[in-house]
């Protein structure tokens, strides 16, 4: 059973994880004309934004209740109030999110009452989806607030099948896909493309492929994102043929939407290497009633060849991992898959995952915490966001940039990780940086029979004439 070895330090030397405000704000911008607004200082939306604007290198709608020193004592209730009036008002949204911080939390907000209150006091916006979550900082990271705000809208924008009227399989094609916080842009595209190869609809919630996937629009400004999943849709899922969860930190949305919708549900830890795309495959086909297509197939010969080429390279190769449960979890399977060995295993906090994670220990700790055990155990690779990149600099070993944010390398949202073809890059990558930062080359070789080299020759004496 994996050993969980909790934190034994007052404090984040080389901090790992990002905080659940900034992941409720992701759940948020997959969703079509939304605005997150975070209960806090300004200083807690100005960082949440500056993460979000060096990863996707697009501007990013994001709010602010602008709590000062006087409503962080006296209460900052007209704050949110106030806040979500003003949004409704100028931008018209489809949904707003409410989202509390570490500041909030501490002062003793109650964001639901306040949604309430503004609710009675503001009819007229009726139409707009209002949905509080509470998403301390102190606490948890982005894939908890991510999970938890995702929850939310659910609750909030899903109607109950007995008073919608919906019936599972009403619509022939749809297939509802809640995915995750580690889950790309580009993820999502080749995603849609392997769905549609089977037939089938998918309408990802959310959906990061639509509205950050880095396409100009005709547009000049928008207040509000633009593309996503669209609210109107939200009341359609209980007629889908099934529902498609990606990611085992979502199991309480899952739940929720199926207690809802009544839609047969289908759970898959994630999306990575030759085994977890096989179980996809199978999914597909059984909601399809269709064989899995050639196309697919070819793709899945293209991954297992891939995988006899790189295992000279991945095979006992020692990795040190950094990165949240669901993603940490996908890797440690692909990799041994490969026959890799993860001798440092870290995470941000603890969640029910960890112990069905085959390693034999994971620390909930920082990248500080990584180096140290990647250096007691001789690591040969690191994998982790751009925060790691230091330091695999200091353990003088390659790193494989992934998760998030990304801000030192030009599209790394957009990279596609899962599928067979994603899942076959990941391993060319993996093997280039073994190759280009392998120390262990054989020295030439100079025979005792051949010509000297020309540095040992000795110079014949010349005669003059």
């Amino acid at each position: 059973m994996t050993e969980i070895l909790k934190r034994n330090k007052a404090l984040s030397v080389n901090p790992l994880k990002a905080s659940q405000p900034i992941g409720g704000s992701l759940a948020t911008l997959g969703f079509n004309r939304a605005m997150p607004m975070l209960h806090g200082s300004q200083g807690c939306t100005a960082f949440a934004k500056v993460f979000f604007v060096r990863h996707f290198r697009e501007p990013i709608p994001l709010q602010s209740t602008a709590m000062d020193q006087g409503s962080s004592v006296m209460g900052a209730d007209e704050n949110v109030v106030t806040g979500i009036k003003v949004i409704a008002e100028k931008s018209r949204p489809a949904l707003i999110t409410i989202l509390t911080t570490g500041l909030a939390e501490t002062q003793g907000a109650d964001v639901h009452r306040n949604v309430r209150e503004f609710r009675e006091a503001n009819p007229e916006f009726d139409d707009i989806a209002v949905v509080a979550v509470n998403t301390p900082d102190f606490t948890g990271s982005v894939e908890t607030g991510y999970a938890a705000t995702l929850t939310e809208i659910i609750r909030a924008t899903v109607p109950d099948a007995k008073d919608a009227g919906t019936q599972p399989g009403k619509r022939k094609r749809q297939v509802n896909v809640l995915v995750n916080y580690m889950l790309t842009p580009g993820d999502l595209e080749a995603l849609r493309d392997i769905f549609e190869q089977f037939q089938l609809r998918p309408v990802f919630v959310p959906d990061l492929s639509d509205s950050l996937d880095g396409c100009l629009t005709e547009d000049d400004f928008s207040p509000v994102t633009i593309g996503g999943t669209l609210i109107s849709e939200m009341a359609t899922l209980g007629d889908a043929l099934a529902t498609v969860v990606i990611g085992p930190s979502l199991q309480k949305a899952a739940e929720l939407l199926a207690q809802k919708t009544g839609v047969p549900s289908y759970a898959l830890d994630h999306l990575y290497g030759l085994h977890a795309n096989d179980a996809l495959m199978c999914i597909l086909s059984d909601i399809s009633g269709q064989a899995v297509p050639e196309r697919l197939e070819r793709q899945r010969a293209q991954l297992q060849d891939a995988m006899l080429d790189t295992h000279f390279m991945l095979g006992q190769l020692r990795i040190a991992i950094a990165a949240d449960a669901d993603l940490l979890a996908a890797f440690v399977a692909q990799l041994q898959e490969m026959g890799a060995e993860i001798v440092a295993a870290v995470t941000s906090c603890n969640t029910p995952l960890l112990t069905r994670i085959p390693v034999a220990s994971i620390k909930i700790g920082d990248l500080e915490d990584m180096e140290l055990i990647g250096k007691a155990q001789q690591a040969q690779l690191v994998i982790g966001n751009s925060h790691a990149v230091d330091t695999a600099e200091r353990l003088g070993v390659p790193i494989l940039r992934a998760g998030f944010p990304l801000y030192d390398i030009i599209g790394g949202y957009q990279k596609t990780w899962i599928g067979y073809r994603g899942s076959r890059q990941t391993l060319f990558d993996l093997a280039n940086l073994v190759i280009n930062f392998s120390h262990e080359e054989i020295p030439v070789y100079h025979s005792i029979y051949g010509q000297k080299p020309a540095s040992e020759r000795e110079i014949p004496a010349t005669s003059c004439h």
